[in-house]
């Protein structure tokens, strides 16, 4: 590989392959349905599901918009849960990995810190309706804390 000065240094050649790298993985991770089209969760009720995301405690873990009292950091803020590629970072963010990791996160990802909250079907579909109307806005970078939340100086 040559540049108008002669060859160019290894290591530019392997930044350069590490910048391709990294833009492709901050696409992938920003990626939603070109047409805007929003996820649905056949059978959830998004409603239903903040009711049952505040009953269930979630918020001692998460950061949930519109779910009073989830402002804990243990687990990741789902501020922006319907932007993102992942569902707990291995499946792709679809309703039916959604459902199934709300139901059994061990299963999909063993020793996560998620624990099993004996979830039935009916309460995952409508956390996850509810979770799909997180984000959605395209907002900035992902993940990003209410400032409602954090400490004041």
């Amino acid at each position: 590989m040559s540049g108008p000065g002669g060859p160019r240094p290894r290591a530019w050649r392997h930044s350069a392959a590490w910048l391709t790298g990294v833009a492709a993985l901050l696409t992938a991770g920003a990626c939603r349905d070109e047409g805007g089209t929003q996820r649905v969760v056949t059978g959830g009720d998004a409603e239903r599901g903040r009711r049952a995301i505040a009953e269930i405690g979630c918020g001692g873990c998460h950061v949930i918009p519109g779910v009073p009292g989830a402002r804990a950091r243990t687990g990741p803020p789902l501020t922006d849960f319907a932007d993102r590629a992942y569902v707990a970072g291995k499946l792709p963010n679809q309703p039916e990995h959604l459902v199934r990791w709300i139901r059994d996160p061990q299963a999909v990802s063993p020793g996560t810190a998620m624990p099993d909250l004996g979830v039935s079907d009916a309460t995952a579909r409508d956390i996850g309706a509810y979770l799909y109307t997180l984000g959605g806005r395209g907002l900035g970078p992902p993940h990003l804390l209410p400032p409602s939340i954090l400490p004041s100086h």
